[in-house]
């Protein structure tokens, strides 16, 4: 509580009031204001310093057959995703003042509409609210969370999805049928419950999704990408760089100073933190690369995977991060693919996952030698092999018991035992540099374990090194891309990941 409340009197001091004639400043959205009439005015204001949104609001209800509440909207043609890290600021007075997402048809009192709301005083009160017509009575489809912080609102066609969670859990989620216009204003609400108060609550980690269209095509048809960092101790993210193309895979450098991310089209480029520049790397020929790419530990080269030859076989390269004409070949494409994972605490040895004798397996090279040695050998698909900190123990993920999951074993491939055991698809673990915490992604059950497709919600989950239970830190869209590499940031405080969505 002490964080949120330094958080929005920071926020109040870092804001500039726009002056008369100059536009407002409304973030993701267009236009903000007071729907019903409220006897107490409402306001938003958007800190572009940390990327959240203070509203204030007043307003008698949101419910029967009329409202009045303070909305921050933006038009939006057809299905849509919005999601956010929610708030109230203060004790409040009314045990319904309301937060959330809403879809409204029009900007009319008694619109018809369907919204995903948060009420401040009833920790069991979580609903997606909805009228079905003008002017008729509101009703309600509520979820059992206690107190969420963490909320999304989506629309698939005339179907209506809210999901919310407590910090650390998954989603629970509830649907209704509502028949709108194909084009709804959309956005964040608050709303007192009571004309003589208002009431202020934080958004943060807002995102409006555009999923891709029904005939999406898998690696041909791209939507846009945001090249985001969070704060591990609060959850707080930002997105840094946004492209109307596909970008992937951030690395932190070991200086902290930048994040090296690949194109869709196989180029690596350098994103500068402190200036906002990028700048393309010169990898010479090596110009199909994946979305592979290790900085080794001295920080001084970077290993990456590379497509060669009429086969296009992921082949590994070495060569100085700030880039050279002259890469070096580490693995054979005559083997088979090799696709890189994690580079040795000692700088010597590289892991990939390699197609062998029709084999997806786990595999270490040694740089200087280019000599192969085989760590697992079982049916299926091993992949996502990073080394420990301390290079006593490689994690990665096999779907070995029906579901992709976490596992473990040593340098030398002894000793091979599961880590995680749950409904999840997990892929990817990622030590934090202290060694103390492995963040990896969770796709949901209902997609093949042994695919990790883009464009889909992903939980990003973290978990004690020593063991334990792993909680989620981030609800996010994406999947292929967002985190398949190392991107920690060196004084393991933070992440880096990409997330996805259409963009304008």
């Amino acid at each position: 509580m002490k964080r949120l409340k330094y958080i929005a009197l920071m926020f109040i001091l870092s804001v500039t009031i726009p002056a008369p004639g100059q536009t407002k400043n409304t973030g993701l959205f267009s236009e903000s204001s007071d729907i019903g009439n409220p006897a107490i005015k409402g306001s938003t204001v958007y800190n572009e310093n940390d990327q959240t949104y203070l509203l204030s609001g007043g307003g008698k209800n949101m419910w029967l057959n009329e409202d009045q509440f303070q909305f921050l909207y933006k038009k939006i043609k057809g299905d849509f995703i919005i999601s956010a890290t929610v708030k109230f600021l203060g004790k409040g007075v009314e045990g319904h003042r309301k937060i959330g997402i809403m879809a409204r048809e029009n900007l009319t009192k008694g619109s018809k509409y369907a919204d995903g709301a948060l009420h401040g005083g009833l920790p069991l009160n979580t609903s997606l609210q909805y009228r079905l017509t003008d002017g008729d009575t509101t009703g309600q489809v509520l979820i059992s969370t206690v107190h969420p912080t963490e909320i999304e609102f989506e629309r698939s066609g005339n179907t209506f999805t809210f999901s919310a969670a407590t910090p650390g859990e998954i989603y629970k989620s509830v649907t209704k049928q509502v028949s709108l216009n194909e084009e709804v204003y959309a956005g964040l609400f608050i709303c007192s419950h009571n004309e003589s108060v208002k009431e202020q609550a934080l958004f943060s980690n807002v995102r409006i999704i555009i999923p891709p269209g029904k005939n999406y095509v898998p690696y041909q048809d791209y939507i846009g990408s945001h090249l985001e960092t969070m704060d591990i101790s609060t959850g707080h993210r930002m997105i840094l760089k946004s492209e109307k193309g596909s970008i992937q895979c951030p690395n932190w450098t070991k200086d902290g100073k930048s994040l090296i991310y690949n194109s869709a089209e196989g180029l690596l480029y350098n994103y500068d933190i402190a200036t906002g520049v990028t700048k393309k790397i010169n990898s010479g020929p090596a110009i199909q690369n994946n979305n592979d790419h290790v900085i080794s530990p001295d920080g001084k080269m970077i290993a990456i995977s590379n497509y060669v030859g009429p086969g296009r076989k992921s082949t590994i390269f070495i060569m100085p991060l700030e880039g050279t004409d002259n890469p070096t070949k580490i693995s054979s494409e005559e083997s088979g693919h090799s696709y890189l994972h994690s580079w040795s605490p000692d700088g010597k040895n590289i892991l990939f996952t390699g197609q062998r004798n029709d084999e997806w397996d786990i595999y270490s090279i040694n740089i200087d030698t280019k000599k192969e040695t085989n760590l697992t050998n079982y049916a299926g698909l091993d992949d996502g092999s990073e080394y420990s900190p301390d290079g006593k123990w490689i994690y990665f993920n096999a779907v070995r018991t029906g579901t992709m999951q976490i596992w473990r074993m040593r340098p030398d491939g002894s000793e091979q035992e599961q880590v995680t055991f749950d409904e999840f698809n997990n892929w990817f673990p990622h030590f934090s540099p202290d060694g103390k915490w492995i963040v990896y992604e969770s796709y949901p059950k209902d997609i093949d374990p042994l695919t990790h497709p883009f464009y889909k919600r992903v939980y990003l989950r973290i978990m004690l090194a020593s063991g334990g239970i792993p909680r989620t830190i981030a609800y996010i869209y994406g999947g292929q891309g967002s985190i398949n590499v190392p991107s920690w940031s060196p004084d393991s405080k933070m992440i880096a990941f990409i997330t996805n969505a259409k963009m304008d």
